[in-house]
């Protein structure tokens, strides 16, 4: 898994579109749900944007510690799917919302955390993760071919 984060507006989509230019993407800001199945997609290359409007959803339906449970299955899912056969490959594109101001209301702070939390379980897991600031990429973890 490629993970790529950095701040809204900042040129995340433009700067993965360029490098991975044969990929199906799925995003949430089309309303696209987050996907559990991949096996209807016929390529090795999936985009998944705009993971913290799925994370927001999560946390409308489930407290932090049911929001991080299904966030891992999900991880471990794509994760799965990634490792069954051949050079396939995720890439997971979320914005940043942890800086700045910490919301008044509870379900904003609620998100906010489980998306921190959430990015911390794909870093981890990730092969690699770039941070995108005005359309410039910082590889802050490296592995393998990505």
């Amino acid at each position: 898994m490629h993970f790529v984060t950095g701040g809204a507006f900042n040129g995340k989509r433009a700067w993965v579109k360029k490098r991975y230019q044969e990929a199906h993407w799925i995003s949430a800001y089309n309303h696209d749900p987050m996907p559990a199945d991949f096996q209807k997609i016929d390529k090795n290359l999936i985009v998944l944007e705009g993971i913290e409007i799925w994370l927001r959803e999560l946390t409308k339906q489930y407290d932090a510690k049911e929001c991080r449970e299904r966030w891992n299955q999900f991880l471990n899912y794509w994760l799965a799917w990634e490792n069954l056969k051949g050079p396939r490959k995720v890439v997971i594109i979320g914005t940043d919302i942890t800086k700045g101001i910490v919301p008044m209301e509870k379900e904003n702070r609620l998100w906010r955390d489980v998306t921190g939390w959430s990015y911390q379980d794909l870093a981890e897991m990730a092969e690699k993760v770039d941070l995108i600031w005005y359309g410039i990429n910082q590889t802050i973890k490296s592995g393998g071919d990505c």
